[in-house]
């Protein structure tokens, strides 16, 4: 474990495997510390032949608290810091695997970092050029809102304070309804977070950045030049497999595999270990 600096935050980051051998950087989403991703996941791509660097983005974790007002920022922002580790770390080039927020990040690094990747792969997420306000507030979308089950358990759970055991309940939702949820995992993960949250609060500029859709989303995402692997579950209580679709059509030579019961998080036995062997290795 090791501290790098971005600009004028320091980064907490995580190096597994040989660093001789080529890397896989993992972008975790919205409001979620490196720490999010499973371990099982990353032994799995150890053992692919692969050293896993992953990091808590600034406002999670151990990494840097912004002040939001003062220095606002968007995906560009976010993507610097994943540069910022690349950098640090003496990696010229890396497979990039993006979850959820992380995927839109990986997308703006594919399209304006197109010579830092070897390749992507894009789990769970949604196309850089979509706002997904609208379809949280209930207005017209062109892609699916989150499940209304999803939304309704946000709206009875709105002055529950944030903790472990909220997060646990909100895990339980996001892990979907067709595989089972392993809370303990899910737990212990969860309690290893909040041990080292610095401003929890702060995490919420995430869903700020997301939202701030600036003309360097919107480029096509057809320029993407780097192999692209989406994998999405058919159980995302948050982005729908339309999503998934609507990536798919914007990369034309991008491979979609959905996958079976998976829903907006790695907490069913069996599947970290099973998106692992699907993230895409080959440059």
């Amino acid at each position: 474990m090791t501290f790098v600096t971005a600009g004028g935050l320091r980064l907490w980051t995580e190096r597994t495997g040989d660093p001789e051998r080529p890397a896989v950087l993992l972008i975790m989403g919205a409001s979620a510390q490196g720490l999010t991703c499973p371990d099982e996941l990353i032994d799995r791509l150890v053992g692919r032949g692969v050293q896993v660097i992953r990091y808590d983005s600034r406002d999670t974790g151990r990494s840097s608290i912004v002040d939001y007002d003062l220095s606002p920022y968007g995906i560009s922002g976010l993507a610097g810091d994943a540069l910022a580790v690349l950098d640090a770390y003496g990696l010229e080039t890396a497979h990039i695997a993006g979850f959820s927020l992380g995927g839109v990040v990986a997308q703006w690094l594919g399209v304006h970092a197109p010579t830092r990747v070897r390749s992507l792969t894009l789990i769970t997420s949604t196309p850089m050029d979509y706002d997904p306000g609208p379809a949280w507030r209930g207005e017209p979308s062109p892609l699916p809102p989150p499940d209304p089950a999803f939304l309704q358990h946000l709206t009875d759970t709105a002055d529950i304070p944030p903790g472990v055991e909220a997060d646990v309940a909100l895990f339980r939702v996001m892990n979907g309804t067709k595989r089972p949820y392993d809370e303990p995992a899910a737990r212990a993960m969860l309690e290893r977070c909040w041990a080292r949250t610095t401003d929890a609060a702060a995490a919420a500029h995430h869903q700020q950045a997301g939202m701030l859709l600036t003309p360097d989303r919107l480029v096509p995402l057809s320029e993407i030049t780097a192999p692209v692997t989406i994998l999405h579950g058919d159980a995302d209580p948050i982005y729908a497999p339309a999503h998934a679709e609507a990536l798919a059509a914007a990369i034309p030579h991008a491979d979609l595999t959905i996958v079976p019961g998976m829903g907006h998080v790695l907490t069913s036995p069996g599947l970290p270990e099973e998106v692992a062997d699907l993230i895409r290795l080959t440059p």
